[in-house]
C-alpha cells in the first residue's frame, strides 16, 4: 500500500476516538502492552517525558520539546490529534515521520493489528515508540491522548510526569466531577517519578497529593512558582500558565540534561519554528484580523473568549463548528450575543450539523446563518467583514484544521 492507502486503511478499519467517539475508547492497556511486546518494548529503550491535562498539553509538550532542541538534543515529539496530515503526530526535531516508515510499519504488523483488533490510537502509539527507538532520540516528549490512567501512552516510565490542568471534557469517559477527572489524569504518576501539576483547585489538589504520596513521588505545583513571565511565540492568554508549567518541568529535566537559561528563553521564542505547532491563537489574516484557535471545551474557551474582548474591532464574527458529543449547554452561554455567527459542520463523521448547532445557539441568543461547509462559512465571513472587524474561527480542532 502507498501512503494514502495506508492512511485510508488505518482510518477505515480501526476505531479512532477523534472520528467516532465512544466506540474507540478502550478500558485497559492490554492491547498496548501486547503491541509493545511485539515490537520488542521500544518504550523501555528511550527516555521519555509524559504530559497529560484537559487543556494546554499540546502547547506544553511542544514548548518542552523546543527547549530541549535548543539545548542541542535530538527530541521526539508525539502529539494528537493532527491538523492536516497524520504525520504531524510523530516528529523528531520538528521533522515529521517519513511516509515510507509509516507504510512499512503498518505493512509489517498489519496481520498482528487485525488479529488483535488494535485501535487506531494504540497502533499509532506503537508506531511512535518504534520510530523514536530506531532513530535513537535523546528523549521523547509523549502527550497523552485522553485521560491518563487508561491512555495507550501510559506504558512508559518517564523522567517526569506533567499534568497541565483539569477541566470538563470527555466526561462520558473520565467522569463528571473535577475529582474523578483528576483521578484519571493522576494515573500517569509513577512510583518515584517527579510530577509537575500546572494548575489545581481545591477539589483536584488532594487527589494529586494523595497519588504522589502513594507513589513516593516529588510533587511540584507550577502555578505556585514565582518566576518572570517569559516571552514566547505562543500568544494566547492561556500560555501564561503553560509557560510556568514548562519552567518547572525544565528545572527537573536539568537533572538529566544540560539546559541553560538561554536554551529556555530560545525554546519558548522558537517553539513554532522548532516544532511546527499551529492553531494556538494563530493569526491567519489581517484587515480584518482573523484568529483561529483549537480551544474546544469550557475551560479553554473561557480564556480565549475573554482574550477576544481585549481586542479592538468594529464588528465581531465567529466561524463556529463543533462535534456531536460536545456539551453545548456548557459552552454556548460563554459566547457573546453581540456578534454574528457563521455556523458550520467540520468534515468528520462526528461533526454536528450546522443547522442543529444554529438552532441550539439561537436558544442562547447567538444569531447567524448555517453553511454547508467550514470553507463556505469562512469565505462568507471574510466577504462581509470590514477591515477593522475581527473574525474568530474555532469551536473544534477539526474546524481549525480545515481552515489551515
Amino acid at each position: 500500500m502507498n501512503y494514502q492507502e495506508t492512511l485510508d486503511w488505518m482510518f477505515a478499519q480501526l476505531p479512532m476516538f477523534q472520528q467516532q467517539g465512544a466506540s474507540a475508547y478502550k478500558k485497559d492497556l492490554t492491547n498496548t502492552v501486547l503491541l509493545c511486546k511485539e515490537l520488542g518494548n521500544p518504550e523501555t529503550k528511550i527516555k521519555t517525558i509524559h504530559i497529560a491535562g484537559t487543556n494546554g498539553k499540546g502547547s506544553t509538550s511542544s514548548m518542552v520539546a523546543s527547549v530541549l532542541q535548543e539545548a542541542g538534543y535530538r527530541v521526539g515529539l508525539y502529539t494528537s490529534p493532527h491538523l492536516k496530515d497524520f504525520r504531524e503526530r510523530i516528529k523528531i526535531n520538528g521533522v515529521e515521520i517519513p511516509e515510507v516508515f509509516v507504510c512499512d510499519f503498518i505493512a509489517q504488523h498489519k496481520t498482528f493489528f487485525e488479529s488483535n483488533q488494535l485501535s487506531f490510537f494504540e497502533m499509532t502509539v506503537g508506531l511512535a515508540f518504534d520510530y523514536f527507538e530506531k532513530e535513537k532520540v535523546d528523549v521523547a516528549v509523549i502527550e497523552v491522548g485522553m485521560g491518563g490512567r487508561l491512555d495507550s501512552t501510559n506504558v512508559i516510565t518517564p523522567l517526569v510526569s506533567v499534568i497541565t490542568n483539569i477541566g470538563f471534557d470527555h466526561t462520558q469517559f473520565l467522569g463528571t466531577t473535577y475529582r474523578k477527572i483528576a483521578f484519571e489524569k493522576a494515573g500517569i504518576i509513577k512510583p518515584g517519578i517527579p510530577v509537575v501539576i500546572g494548575e489545581y483547585n481545591e477539589e483536584t489538589q488532594p487527589v494529586f497529593i494523595g497519588k504522589a504520596t502513594e507513589c513516593g513521588s516529588e510533587l511540584y505545583f507550577a502555578s505556585d512558582l514565582i518566576t518572570r513571565d517569559y516571552s514566547g511565540a505562543l500568544l494566547g492568554d492561556y500560555q501564561f500558565h503553560n509557560k510556568k508549567t514548562v519552567v518547572q518541568t525544565v528545572e527537573i529535566l536539568k537533572r538529566f540534561f544540560t539546559i541553560t537559561e538561554q536554551n529556555l528563553e530560545n525554546g519558548l521564542l522558537n517553539v513554532v519554528k522548532n516544532t511546527q505547532l499551529r492553531g494556538r491563537w494563530e493569526q491567519i489574516h489581517s484587515n480584518p484580523k482573523v484568529i483561529c484557535d483549537t480551544a474546544h471545551n469550557s475551560h479553554g474557551l473561557k480564556i480565549v473568549l475573554n482574550q477576544i474582548q481585549k481586542e479592538k474591532f468594529d464588528h465581531l464574527y465567529f466561524v463556529l463548528g463543533v462535534v456531536n458529543d460536545k456539551d453545548l449547554d456548557s459552552i454556548l452561554p460563554l459566547f457573546p450575543k453581540n456578534a454574528r455567527y457563521f455556523f458550520c459542520k467540520p468534515n468528520v463523521p462526528r461533526g454536528l450539523a450546522a443547522t442543529v448547532l444554529q438552532q441550539k445557539a439561537n436558544e442562547f441568543g447567538l444569531m447567524g446563518s448555517a453553511f454547508g461547509s467550514v470553507s463556505e462559512a469562512y469565505a462568507e465571513a471574510l466577504r462581509i467583514a470590514g477591515s477593522a472587524d475581527f473574525i474568530y474561527v474555532g469551536g473544534s480542532t477539526f474546524v481549525v484544521a480545515e481552515i489551515l
